[in-house]
Order: C-alpha cells, then structure tokens, then sequence
C-alpha cells in the first residue's frame, strides 16, 4: 500500500511537471498505477461542436475503460468522461464551442479506480462555425408582406433556415420562421403593417441541431397605403339626390373608390358603395335629407386609405317653402287670394278647393300653372263652404307644403 501511494505521488508529479506550463492542471485527485498501460496511437478528428477520438484499444484484463480528460486555454483539466469497455476504441466528446481550442489526455483504469499515467497531450481545434448563406436580398413595397430570397447554401450537413426580425421600435431579434430544406431559396413574411420598415436575417441550421452565425441584415419597407382622398364635396341643391365629387388619387394602381355613408356627423359610417370614378350620386327618393360621407381609395392590392376626418354633408333639396296669404277678398269679379312666395324658388302656384255643401258632400278642385301670385274663384255659389290651400312648386317639381287654408261661406 505504500507502495503504490508513493507511486501515485510520483505519478502525479510526472503528470504536471512533465508538460511544464503549457499542461493543464487536472481538478479531479487522481489514484495512479503506472504499472497499468497506457493509451497509445490517439488520434482525432474535429468538428464544429465535437471532436471525435480513435486510439488502440487496451486488451489487458486489468483495464475496465478509459478516462477522458479535457482543458481549453482558459480552464483546468478535467474529466469528461467513462468509457466503460476496454474493448471501445472511438468516442465523440460534444457540446463543445466552435472554433477554439482543447487539449485532450486519455488514461486506463482499473476495476479499483486506479488510473494508467495518461497520455501524450492532444492538442485540437475545433473548426469555425458554419457561416450563413452568402448572398440575402430582401424586397420592398409589397402589400402587408415582405419576401426575403436568398442563395441555397452550398454545405449539404444544412437542413433549413432560420429567419429572424427586427423593427426600428423594437431592436430585438426574433425568430419568426423555420424554412425546411436546403435547397428553399425564400420566405414571404406576411399580415406586416403599412409603410412600416422591417429588418431581416438568416441562420443556418444542420442535421445535428448546429446554428451559424446571421446573415448580414437586409431591410424592408412594406407599401404604403394610398394617399387620402382630397376635395370631397357634397351637394345640398339637387332633388331627390346627392351628388359626390374629389379628387382623383395620383397612384397609377387606384382600383376603385368606397363612400361611406352616415346620418349623423361623427358615427356609425358604413360602407355605402364603390365607385371607380372620382365621382358618386347617391339617389334617395326623400326631400330635405341629410347625409354625412366619407370616401376612401383602394389599390390593386385592396390597401385602403384612410378616412376623412372631417366628413362631408349633404343634403337633398327641401321643399319649397309654403306660399304666404297676404290677402283675400270676395269682388263683383269673384273671390280672391293674394300670396308671395318666401324663399323665390317656385315657378308656378296650385290651388286646391274643396267645396262642402253638406255634412258628407264634398268636392275638391285643382288649379295648376298659376304663373302669378293672385287667384281668382268666379264659380263660387252662396251658402257653400269653401276652403283654399296654395302650394308653392320649383322648377324640379317639387311641391311644398300647403299654405294656411282660407275658408269662406258666400251669403246671398
């Protein structure tokens, strides 16, 4: 037994001392039999994130496996790893970072623990990560949307894209898409706001779950919404309708217009029609009615302005308004009413008479195309109830309301 703690003491001076300044210090405390055999012929082969180890295996039924030992530049010695079969002569140390530099030793061990002097140093260097595609381009000025298009990448280990963005608000990188395959070329980035700018970039991924570096950074202004609709006028001087005009948009890919239509000033616009020209009249068969509209331009791409602040009213044309009685008068030439009209707007009068001679016996008569303010009754008979309305009608024929009826009863 003092045997071998003197051994291993000795052991662990040749361990350390043997490779001077340069040979990491080991943190785990060793138990050495130099008398067990060492590991020979190591030799490796390096990847991204691993580093794959082949050596001579160690027949001696003393040895149960192998101890894996490993250091970067910046950290101790340690042990990483059992390889529990002495017939084993391959290993994959992984998780590893790429392109940096290990240094490797491998020793037997025994059924009690007891470890070979370890082996020549292996120095490795991990390779560079994979970089990401070489050439990304991204267009611009598409409805809602960005597409990014790029190169296949030429390694075959890669098995798809990882696309990731950012915003000018929010400098944050996130992943957004998984793009399967090497040989997939684009993504189209959809439901993205309006004239808003976007940044883009790609990583790759391989089979065995590596991810490269980005790309460089391609950005994306996505296409703006039209301009809003200038000049938007309404009538309020025309019957029976309201006519619509503005000002056409200067985008080339206008595809129509959509009037929103309102009865109050401020709320519940609802879409009322389409129009592909720079104009609209909306028939309504009511006089005197007012309306609130709003209209917006929509392109090729269904992209829609915004609305008008500030609505535009309408109205139809009123009524005329109701014929005033100045005067009436019965005369040797009959019985006379005398009216002006208040507003100027008719053209000509009409007058209804109703004639009652009893309790059920009524008639009426109309008068049209009094071109004057002044009409005069000569068929009038004593003892019979008369009553007269004038009404008021404009050059579009709208009649307005009656004036106040005058009732009259001729004595004999």
């Amino acid at each position: 037994m003092k045997k071998y703690i003197l051994l291993s003491l000795i052991s662990f001076l040749i361990l350390f001392v043997s490779g001077c300044a340069k040979q990491p210090k080991v943190t785990q405390k060793l138990k050495i039999n130099p008398n067990l055999p060492k590991v020979q012929n190591i030799k490796v082969i390096p990847d991204i994130e691993s580093v794959a180890f082949e050596w001579t295996p160690v027949y001696d039924s003393r040895v149960k496996g192998y101890y894996l030992y490993r250091s970067s530049s910046t950290s101790k010695l340690k042990r990483v790893a059992v390889i529990k079969d002495r017939f084993s002569s391959h290993y994959i140390d992984k998780k590893l970072k790429p392109n940096t530099l290990y240094f490797y030793k491998i020793s037997t061990y025994d059924e009690n623990g007891y470890e070979s002097l370890p082996s020549d140093t292996v120095k490795i260097k991990t390779l560079p990560l994979i970089k990401s595609v070489s050439f990304i381009e991204a267009i611009s000025n598409l409805p809602r949307r960005a597409k990014i298009i790029w190169r296949p990448h030429p390694n075959p280990r890669v098995s798809e894209y990882i696309i990731e963005r950012s915003e000018p608000e929010n400098q944050d990188w996130k992943k957004i898409a998984t793009v399967k395959g090497r040989l997939q070329a684009e993504y189209i980035d959809k439901n993205l706001k309006d004239s808003h700018l976007y940044f883009y970039r790609v990583r790759v991924k391989t089979f065995d779950g590596i991810v490269s570096h980005p790309s460089r950074v391609v950005k994306v202004f996505t296409k703006p919404k039209p301009k809003m609709v200038k000049n938007l006028k309404a009538t309020t001087n025309l019957p029976k309708k309201i006519v619509l005009t503005w000002s056409s948009n200067k985008e080339k890919d206008i595809e129509h217009y959509n009037i929103y239509r309102s009865s109050v000033s401020k709320l519940l616009f609802t879409l009322h029609a389409k129009s592909k020209k720079a104009k609209y009249i909306d028939y309504i068969n009511e006089d005197g009615v007012v309306k609130f509209y709003k209209v917006t331009a929509v392109d090729k791409d269904g992209l829609e302005s915004f609305k008008q602040d500030i609505p535009a009213m309408g109205s139809t044309l009123p009524k005329p308004q109701s014929p005033i009685i100045i005067s009436s008068d019965v005369t040797d030439n009959g019985f006379i009413i005398k009216w002006f009209s208040k507003d100027g707007r008719a053209v000509e009068f009409m007058v209804i008479k109703t004639e009652k001679s009893g309790a059920f016996d009524s008639k009426e008569y109309k008068y049209t195309n009094i071109k004057d303010n002044t009409f005069i009754d000569r068929s009038i008979i004593p003892n019979i109830k008369y009553t007269y309305k004038v009404y008021a009608i404009d050059k579009y024929g709208l009649v307005s309301k009656p004036s106040k009826k005058i009732e009259i009863i001729l004595k004999k």
